[in-house]
């Protein structure tokens, strides 16, 4: 699935780039990190994992269950996280 085009909504980057932040010191405890892609028109938000988290088993419930849930939680305006290449 091709990623879509990132939307220009700055106030909405600059919020889920702050919970990315939040999260981002748990995440490198484990030896990776999380890099904020874009956001798409539909307000999926795009992250690419590095260091341990590729090719990690738990990296699909580090990206649901850590990283959605809480974008989700903190901004209501998130329908989804994806992880692209």
């Amino acid at each position: 699935m091709a990623a879509e085009k990132p939307t220009p909504d700055k106030s909405l980057h600059r919020l889920v780039a702050e919970v990315i932040e939040r999260i981002r010191p748990a995440v490198r405890d484990d030896g990776g990190d999380l890099e904020l892609v874009g956001i798409t028109e539909d307000k999926v938000v795009q992250v690419r994992l590095h260091g341990a988290c590729v090719g990690c088993p738990s990296s699909t419930i580090t990206l649901q269950m850590g990283i959605e849930r809480n974008l989700k939680a903190l901004v209501p305006q998130i329908t989804a996280v994806e992880q692209v290449p």
